[in-house]
């Protein structure tokens, strides 16, 4: 049997070529080795995005359209909302009366956060307990593998401490603990030179039309050291560069030349890169349009996404209430999930 993946995106925001070439590219590989488990994770994006919750539903469906465009086939991998499955918050609530707080407070992720997001309050218990979350996420489908990069590690060994700490506590090796799958990310800064984000308004979306690319193109930075276009260039040195790198391999070489001789200027450099861009994502946007235009197809394949996730993590959750619970399933009445109290229907 294949080995089982779990991964998701927070609907947050229109996914750009950033989550492109630094998950999407991975995700569309691993479905065909792994058993993957891809989902919108959208309690994580709430526990920032409290404040205007209203979006996230029109994000999920903008997200997903785009990973079906990118590859994410419905027939291979299982694609579901996380809020739409119960059992995350369940299991959760499970880690999270066993979990020391100055374990959480540790957490790299927690402490950036607080340092870095200005503009919102991330004082909350929900975003302390974001790494218990994602450790549900993880568990809840016993998946074997999370795909991360290095700079991810931390955050996995948080997820391993819990399972060593469950394992021990309930005297079961119950769960097993994850083990990393370290992926090749193409890192790619924002036009800015900085980290792409929404935040930053310096990306380019997969959905963008060509006209608002080529604009975003030459908005670019490029050789902080050639003021004149009679001056060599430094391609190493330039963001456009990299661009190039991921998107334009096959004309590298040569823009690396014409820039070092000074035959070629940065808006010209700028301007065959925004043609390189637009043509790898025509297909894309392609297939785009043509989901837009059946959305409840979309809405279908998230259904029966639902379904298979929650038959696995409900068999999950069970497992764990007979393990805590002395065998809670002897509570359940014959005829499903639920009993009768003085005529009156109970859940157990």
């Amino acid at each position: 049997m294949k080995k089982r993946i779990l991964s998701g995106m927070r609907p947050t925001g229109s996914l750009h070529i950033g989550h492109l070439v630094g998950a999407l590219d991975n995700w569309q590989k691993l479905q065909d080795e792994y058993e993957c488990l891809f989902m919108a994770a959208d309690w994580h994006a709430l526990m920032s995005e409290y404040e205007s919750p209203q979006v996230l539903k029109e994000n999920i469906i903008d997200n997903v359209i785009d990973w079906l465009a990118c590859g994410i086939d419905p027939e291979k991998s299982i694609i579901f909302i996380q809020s739409h499955v119960k059992e995350h918050l369940e299991l959760c609530m499970f880690f999270s009366v066993i979990t020391p707080l100055g374990l959480l407070e540790r957490c790299p992720t927690y402490k950036e956060g607080l340092r870095e997001i200005n503009n919102r309050d991330l004082h909350t218990y929900g975003f302390l307990g974001y790494p218990l979350l994602q450790a549900a996420d993880i568990m809840l489908y016993k998946a074997g593998i999370v795909p991360v990069g290095e700079d991810q590690l931390p955050h996995l060994e948080l997820t391993r401490q819990i399972v060593r700490k469950f394992n021990n506590l309930y005297k079961s090796p119950f769960f097993s603990e994850p083990e990393a799958l370290l992926t090749k990310v193409n890192r790619l800064l924002g036009l800015d030179g900085r980290k792409m984000s929404k935040s930053y308004n310096n990306y380019i979306a997969l959905s963008e039309e060509p006209e608002v690319i080529a604009r975003k193109v030459q908005s670019m930075f490029t050789d902080p050291l050639r003021i004149k276009v009679s001056d060599s260039g430094h391609p190493q040195e330039c963001n456009v560069r990299k661009y190039y790198a991921i998107f334009g391999r096959d004309e590298i070489r040569v823009i690396d030349e014409r820039c070092q001789e000074a035959r070629i200027g940065c808006t010209e450099c700028k301007k065959e890169l925004a043609k390189i861009l637009i043509s790898f994502l025509g297909p894309i946007q392609d297939k785009r349009k043509e989901l837009l235009k059946d959305k409840d197809k979309v809405l279908d394949i998230l259904r029966e996404g639902e379904e298979k996730a929650r038959e696995i993590a409900s068999q999950t959750i069970q497992e764990v209430k007979n393990l805590l619970f002395s065998n809670s399933s002897a509570f359940r009445s014959k005829s499903g999930r639920h009993s009768r109290v003085n005529g009156n229907p109970e859940r157990v």
